[in-house]
């Protein structure tokens, strides 16, 4: 008959065990629960627990709880000693108590518990607690000795690397899973934008959108009104980023297209938008700066400033730069919007460039900005090209070459409409 294996040797093959089943595993319950049946199991303690630290709250927070027969126990917080659990979580040092009411009878907490065996150990991952498995029994004293000291804290010690690795394989799941999400939002987002969109006659539009971020709070729109008698064109910049800006994006976007569509008049447009975003949007203290334009036949042109960047006027007469005037407010801020509408005559040639402040706020890597001036020079050089796209070309291109490999800090979008006078049918 074969003798039995010494205690060290015991303990020795038990960690073996435990640690390749620990490393066989990147699921954060599945290693709990184990670490807390093992440790039950191996010192045939009556009740323990797994707290891990909460970084929501700073304490420790009971993740398994298990009686000897590896059910769940309740209310944990009312059956542990205290005592002993922050003395660990403070020191990082184990504690074993082999008849606590002896070893510990100034102490309330246990001498109320009739606790007589008590063995915990600390979980440290590069030098820091964050968290302690708790083992107890209320019946025998001396059912714990150094063995169990020792196999447990080196079974913490390896519980600690799994619980790591299952942490940083959680993480990168869920980073991957929001990737994937973000992909999709900026899929369904570029969805809402329309690539292709019907122009009025007498005029040619051509558009640029760009995200700092895989989801933007940049948006445009071209449509024709009144049965294709007139074309509405919109570009508005949502303050913020990411999802939130996103979602306040389609929002006001669908809002806009959909009085537009019911009405001609741009200020009543953004005026009944501007209340319907209070009115959906509540607090959220989001707020999207926005112009909208209304092209008719012969160059007439009516449009609405609410908070947005001046648009860019050339004048093909004279290659002359203007700046259309600035007005109103920011939609989704204030109930009142005081709004104007500004008139203007194109001639045949000229071109107007909407853009959101991403363009003029593009810094380079000594945080030197873009700025106005460059843009109106850009414009100027580019604007009697007699394709459209290769004006919108020539600005991206200068953008990107002073930015150089500096990230961008915001979204980028801008719509070019120039006014053709060709194949329109004017009243």
């Amino acid at each position: 008959m074969a003798s039995e294996q010494p205690v060290g040797e015991q303990h020795l093959a038990t960690l073996y065990e435990i640690t390749r089943k620990l490393n066989s595993s990147l699921d954060l319950d599945e290693v709990l629960s184990y670490v807390m049946d093992r440790v039950i199991e191996v010192t045939g303690a009556e009740r323990g627990l797994l707290m891990l630290h909460d970084d929501e709250t700073g304490g420790l927070d009971f993740r398994v709880v298990r009686g000897i027969d590896q059910t769940d126990l309740e209310k944990p917080q009312f059956q542990v000693s205290r005592t002993i659990v922050n003395k660990v979580a403070e020191t990082g040092e184990p504690r074993l108590a082999d008849n606590a009411q002896d070893s510990f009878s100034e102490q309330e907490s246990i001498v109320m518990k009739a606790l007589r065996s008590i063995l915990c150990a600390p979980i440290v991952v590069r030098d820091e607690v964050i968290g302690l498995v708790y083992v107890d029994n209320r019946v025998f004293a001396g059912l714990f000795d150094d063995n169990h000291l020792e196999l447990v804290t080196a079974f913490a010690s390896q519980a600690g690397s799994a619980i790591e690795n299952a942490r940083l394989y959680q993480l990168a799941v869920e980073q991957g899973r929001l990737q994937r999400e973000l992909e999709m939002a900026q899929n369904i987002q570029r969805g809402l934008l329309p690539l292709e969109f019907p122009v009025l006659p007498g005029y040619d539009v051509v558009v640029f959108w760009d995200s700092a971020t895989e989801v933007a709070g940049d948006f445009y729109d071209c449509f024709l009104l009144g049965e294709g008698s007139a074309m509405g064109v919109v570009i508005a910049d949502v303050a913020g980023k990411g999802a939130p800006a996103a979602i306040f994006m389609a929002v006001a976007r669908s809002l806009i297209h959909g009085n537009a569509i019911a009405s001609m008049e741009p200020e009543h447009t953004l005026r009944q938008s501007n209340q319907l975003i209070i009115s959906d949007t509540g607090d959220s203290g989001m707020f999207v700066t926005a112009y909208y334009a209304i092209f008719k036949p012969g160059g007439a042109m009516a449009g609405v400033n609410g908070g947005h960047n001046q648009p860019l006027l050339w004048r093909a007469e004279d290659n002359s730069i203007e700046w259309l005037p600035r007005g109103g407010r920011a939609l989704g801020w204030f109930d009142d919007l005081p709004v104007e509408t500004y008139h203007l005559q194109l001639k045949p040639g000229d071109l107007l460039l909407f853009y959101t402040d991403g363009l003029t706020e593009a810094q380079d890597a000594e945080y030197a900005e873009y700025g106005p001036e460059r843009l109106a020079q850009t414009v100027k050089t580019a604007a009697r090209r007699p394709d459209l796209s290769g004006i919108r070309d020539i600005i991206v291109q200068s953008i990107e070459n002073f930015v150089g490999d500096t990230p961008p800090n915001d979204d980028r979008t801008f719509v070019l409409v120039r006014y053709t006078g060709e194949g329109e049918q004017v009243e």
